[in-house]
């Protein structure tokens, strides 16, 4: 295939421009757009999307174009698809299963009323249309989002459309290497990574090498417990990233971009091949792109998801063919990465922010968030909250309004009492800082981090101790062992953990994990021993009335540390249904139909199915 000219992009956009105007005068073409990222799979996209093939197909329905595109955000309510019509506001439905999506064919595409039981509020602003319906408050701004459930990332036409490699247009024959530097410090983005070390500053670093080999690295190699950011962007806009990266090399001067991402993400990783291999037909990649003397091409690298590979030297390492290890910085990679050479290394989401930076500029995008963290932050939202999904809000949006107007509040009516952020790096925080504003620097303030963007809401059900282990246990696994303090030191800590978990826990085990921690903090080589003990002193310093229950008491209020709770049943409430003799999984509970039960305690496992099976709240935890 030719090499796209700058002149061809441009076509590809007043084309499509100039059909819709078309299309809108006319009322024709009604497009129906199926979200098939991977939690859209998972709950059975697939179906829904042949399902509406068949119905059209069956009702001989010509003016329609069907589609799929990656997550939409709304992971509670997949599948979900999009429905627009010419000169009408598109119309956002979840939980569309093979049912509703005949129901949806038949009373809203054919007779063009609304199926309202299966309907979603529009999410976020479309940037790149500033579209808003005054009507509706909006919590959230999609600029890294922008193009996930909207386009189909297997087609590289749809991306153009949108701005797509207008940005690397730009930069190779409008700006300056030091240009682009520049205009990435006036966006004052930060690296979405964890960080949150200006991104302007490590291009610069690397700029300033003379070396004839550089590299870029995009950082896909996502292992925060229930984050998976990352993975839907590439997924739903792989070309974004891919584009950022070129606009990275011509900065820095450097020709070769790796992605390394995890085996774990068989579909993103299909998505990046599919854009590269497009991209490089239309000579977007490659020699000389759209006509300059820039090089720039890619590889991809697959991870085994070890976790500590999402730090920067161990990452390195990886790709080198070594066991991936940290090594002890200075030298930066920035300066001397990988195979010895300036090397930068981003994250996805820092990376797809930048294609928008350059078209609209550094200051547009400044204008977002607050004074020292711009722009705005992708979460993957999840844990004990009614509306789990990907969200993306500016900086400066409150905990409060992510769980409680984003979220939909606390699942099943329980309590609200607590919230994770930064992943095991992080820290738990209570209802007294729900109104604490989402930056870099006010989250450090109260004890916890960014991070990557993963973040877990827990309700009253929620054992605060048994939460802290379950970090622990995580890092236990996923310390690559090189350093002495975070190889012994998460070992230690978990096993103090677990002796308070089972009872036989002493107030001098509190003091031995702080000291241990704050070690740790000190002397470990990586991000993922200094940040270990996070979650777990967070914990001993927000709930320390729960702990020294556990303690003191040998009481877990949650009932969720098995050696501290016992079942008994109520003598009054039992009238001897059976069904909590009949679901015991060790028949560890005795009595005649009609008559009060009890249970042995000398053979309980405490499972705790009784407990969830008892109609009559007869069964007691204690």
């Amino acid at each position: 295939m030719a090499t796209k000219t700058p002149e061809d992009l441009r076509t590809i956009r007043e084309d499509h421009k100039a059909r819709l105007v078309l299309e809108n005068k006319e009322e024709k073409n009604i497009q129906i757009i199926v979200g098939k990222g991977t939690c859209g799979i998972a709950a059975g996209a697939d179906k829904t999307f042949e399902t509406i093939l068949k119905e059209i197909e069956e009702r001989d329905i010509n003016n329609i174009t069907v589609r799929h595109a990656g997550c939409m955000g709304l992971c509670y309510a997949e599948p979900t698809i999009k429905v627009i019509i010419p000169g009408q506001p598109e119309t956002l439905y979840g939980n569309v299963d093979s049912e509703a999506a005949r129901k949806i064919i038949e009373r809203h595409v054919i007779y063009g009323r609304q199926v309202e039981s299966h309907m979603f509020d529009k999410p976020a602003v479309d940037i790149l249309k500033e579209e808003k319906d005054d009507n509706f408050d909006y919590k959230q701004y999609r600029i890294v989002l922008r193009n996930c459930g909207v386009i189909d990332p297997e087609k590289i036409d749809e991306y153009i459309v949108r701005d797509g490699y207008a940005a690397l247009e730009k930069v190779l024959f409008e700006m300056s290497p030091d240009d682009v530097i520049n205009e990435m410090k006036i966006s004052g983005l930060r690296g979405r990574g964890g960080a949150g070390f200006p991104t302007w500053m490590k291009w610069s670093f690397s700029k300033s090498v003379k070396n004839d080999k550089k590299y870029i690295i995009c950082n896909a190699d996502e292992g925060d417990p229930g984050a998976y950011m990352d993975r839907s962007t590439l997924e739903g806009d792989p070309h974004s990233v891919l584009e950022a990266m070129a606009i990275a090399g011509y900065a820095i001067g450097a020709n070769e971009g790796i992605i390394y991402i995890r085996a774990e993400y068989p579909l993103a990783i299909k998505k990046l091949e599919i854009a590269i291999e497009q991209a490089r037909d239309y000579g977007l990649f490659g020699s000389n792109i759209m006509g300059s003397k820039f090089n720039f091409d890619f590889e991809i690298r697959l991870g085994a998801g070890a976790f500590v590979c999402g730090e920067e030297t161990a990452l390195i390492k990886s790709i080198e063919g070594d066991r991936g290890m940290p090594i002890p910085k200075p030298p930066f990679p920035a300066i001397e990465g990988l195979w010895g050479r300036p090397t930068i290394i981003n994250n996805v989401e820092t990376l797809a922010n930048i294609p928008v930076i350059i078209n609209k500029g550094g200051a547009w995008f400044a204008k977002l968030g607050t004074a020292k963290s711009k722009g705005t932050k992708v979460f993957a939202l999840t844990g004990k909250i009614k509306n789990s999904g990907l969200i993306e809000v500016p900086m400066g949006t409150t905990l409060r309004e992510i769980v409680f107007d984003i979220g939909g509040g606390i699942s099943d009516g329980k309590a609200f009492k607590a919230v994770q952020t930064g992943g095991p790096s992080g820290g738990v925080l209570t209802e007294d800082f729900l109104d604490t504003p989402i930056d870099f620097d006010s989250l450090v303030a109260v004890g916890s981090m960014m991070g990557s963007g993963g973040m877990i809401v827990m309700d009253e059900d929620d054992c605060m101790v048994d939460i802290a282990k379950f970090y622990l246990e995580f890092c236990v696994e996923e310390s690559c062992g090189k350093c002495a303090p975070c190889r012994i030191g998460t070992k230690k800590i978990y096993e103090l953990l677990d002796k308070i978990s089972i009872g036989n826990g002493d107030l001098e085990d509190l003091q031995k994990i702080n000291d241990m921690g704050e070690a740790m903090k000190k002397a470990s080589l990586c991000g993922l021993g200094q940040t270990a003990p996070n979650p777990v002193l967070s914990v001993i310093k927000a709930f320390e009335e729960e702990v020294l229950e556990h303690i003191n008491d040998k009481k877990c209020r949650a009932g969720k540390c098995k050696d501290l709770v016992t079942y008994t049943i109520d003598e009054e409430k039992c009238i001897g249904c059976t069904v909590c003799a009949r679901k015991c999984p060790v028949n560890c509970i005795e009595g005649e139909r009609k008559m009060v039960h009890i249970i042995d305690q000398s053979h309980c496992i405490k499972c705790g199915a009784c407990f969830e099976v008892c109609k009559f709240d007869a069964v007691i935890v204690s």
